[in-house]
């Protein structure tokens, strides 16, 4: 399926316009960016001693508190402050910890970020790319080579994995996708089950736990050049169009001049020779790049406006 048709099929489905999107009523957003304000009242502003930071709770945390040491050590300069990792095992812990005042700073995934922003108050600003400025994943379905699945509507009648509800490519893009294209819905045409994590789905297909799942092909990747997996245990049966990848982020009553500070952090961080740039080569990333949650995150609205999502930040 080309780009254009993914699109189509998802505004057939639920002729809503992204600009439904609506933050939780604890936030204000006079200017349209679809993102929480920064609070006018001082009394409502944070400026932290520690600031915690999360990455998106995609493979084992232990190994990405490594990864982003030097980035951190980088922040706490720019900002004159402690910077502490926080490992968080979920996209809902994630949230509930930006929700709650406890973590200042995180990548989330991409299917979660209009979550977080519509119920955490996140406020996007950057997201890896490679050197010429490209980014983006692809949502892939894969098999293992004993399946006895060759196409995607082999999968008809038997199991597929998703990683969590808040995933985009792992499980509301493929959806949504197999709901318009295949005429399949999860419970109906075929049992879902869910790992928890891309690294979960995917170790879950190469030894043949699950017949199928829907993963990120980044994170796929990864653990290829790092031999979690090997390739001939893997078959790849479909591949969706490019979408955004993890978007790092800012709790949005932090202090104005910390935000800016942070912000100038992440695109003055010098990747070479870096843990990061080691780990992050893998999928083709090289830098931090500007982005706003309005333009890069029309797609994801979307796709869960085809799929009836509605954040609920009770």
């Amino acid at each position: 399926m080309n780009k254009l048709s993914v699109l189509a099929c998802a505004v057939m489905l639920a002729p809503v316009s992204a600009q439904a999107f609506s933050l939780d009523d604890r936030y204000q957003d006079k200017d349209g960016d679809l993102i929480a304000d920064i609070p006018e009242d001082s009394a409502q502003l944070t400026d932290p001693s520690t600031l915690i930071f999360a990455y998106t709770p995609v493979e084992d945390p232990a190994v990405y508190r490594e990864v982003w040491s030097e980035f951190l050590a980088h922040l706490s300069d720019a900002t004159g402050k402690k910077v502490q990792f926080f490992p968080v095992q979920s996209n809902a812990a994630q949230i509930e910890a930006m929700r709650a005042g406890r973590l200042h700073i995180a990548g989330f995934n991409t299917g979660s970020n209009p979550l977080a922003v519509a119920c955490a108050g996140l406020r996007p600003f950057a997201m890896m790319a490679a050197a010429d400025g490209s980014f983006g994943y692809e949502m892939e379905i894969i098999t293992h080579p004993d399946s006895g699945i060759e196409e995607v509507e082999d999968i008809r009648g038997g199991e597929l994995a998703f990683t969590s509800q808040t995933s985009n490519s792992g499980f509301k893009a493929p959806s949504a996708i197999l709901k318009a294209d295949y005429g399949m819905i999860p419970g109906e045409d075929f049992e879902p089950v869910f790992s928890g994590k891309h690294d979960n789905s995917i170790l879950g297909v190469a030894n043949q736990d699950y017949p199928a799942a829907a993963i990120a092909n980044s994170v796929l990747a990864r653990m290829l050049d790092r031999d979690v997996v090997s390739q001939d245990q893997i078959e790849t049966i479909y591949t969706s169009q490019t979408f955004p990848t993890t978007a790092y982020g800012l709790a949005h009553n932090l202090k104005p001049e910390l935000q800016e500070d942070i912000q100038e952090a992440f695109f003055s961080f010098d990747w070479e020779g870096t843990a990061l740039e080691e780990e992050f080569s893998k999928s083709g990333e090289a830098q931090f790049i500007p982005i706003t949650f309005k333009e890069h995150w029309e797609v994801i609205r979307k796709i869960d406006a085809a799929n009836g999502v509605a954040y609920n930040c009770q």
